[in-house]
């Protein structure tokens, strides 16, 4: 019996020395988890400069010309839906075929611009509705009207400060033709990209 009881004390002996003494499993830590923070939105006043092509179209004359300019807007984020007014002014030049006083025409156009869009993130596409004002000048002759439009555009937000965008717009005006005495439709389409600075 006392041999009995020497040999278990001598097993859970041995065995107590070969836990304290053997194998320990190694502490691995864990890569912290970087979380992205959430995009601050669109809502906010942004300004910046914006150039392209802009064709003019007039009965079966058509000209492209160029276009670049300044604009200033302001954004709303409700969520998915993000709306906003922009205000923009853009210099039109190098156009030959369409005339004002028999030379070609160049100046400039005005537009007063409310969109609506989606929030997707940095994206936001959107749809647009603007009130122009165009003046074009040949010569010592000048002419100017006034004209709704319809867009598509979509807007890249780079960093929190810098928004890059594209943008398709048209308006449509009546041109009075003096020489003609007659009025003609007159369509300016343009085709623009742009930077703006987040305020």
């Amino acid at each position: 019996m006392n041999k009995m009881i020497l040999a278990t004390a001598l097993v859970c002996s041995s065995a107590t020395v070969a836990m304290a003494g053997g194998y320990v499993a190694p502490v691995i830590e864990s890569e912290p988890v970087v979380v992205a923070p959430a995009a601050a939105g669109w809502s906010g006043f942004y300004g910046g400069i914006q150039l392209g092509s802009a064709e003019l179209s007039m009965e079966a004359i058509e000209d492209t010309g160029r276009h670049y300019g300044l604009h200033v807007g302001y954004l709303r984020d409700y969520g998915r839906l993000v709306a906003g007014a922009e205000l923009s002014y853009d210099k039109l030049d190098d156009y030959d075929a369409i005339e004002i006083g028999r030379e070609g025409a160049e100046g400039d156009v005005i537009r007063a611009k409310l969109l609506a869009g989606y929030d997707a993130g940095r994206f936001l596409p959107y749809a647009a509705v603007s009130y122009a004002q165009v003046t074009l000048e040949g010569g010592s002759e000048s002419w100017n009207d006034n004209g709704f439009g319809l867009g598509l555009g979509a807007k890249f937000a780079a960093t929190p400060r810098l928004m890059l965008g594209v943008e398709w717009m048209t308006n449509a005006f009546e041109y009075d033709c003096p020489q003609l005495e007659d009025s003609f439709d007159l369509d300016l389409s343009t085709i623009s990209i742009s930077a703006s600075y987040r305020f």
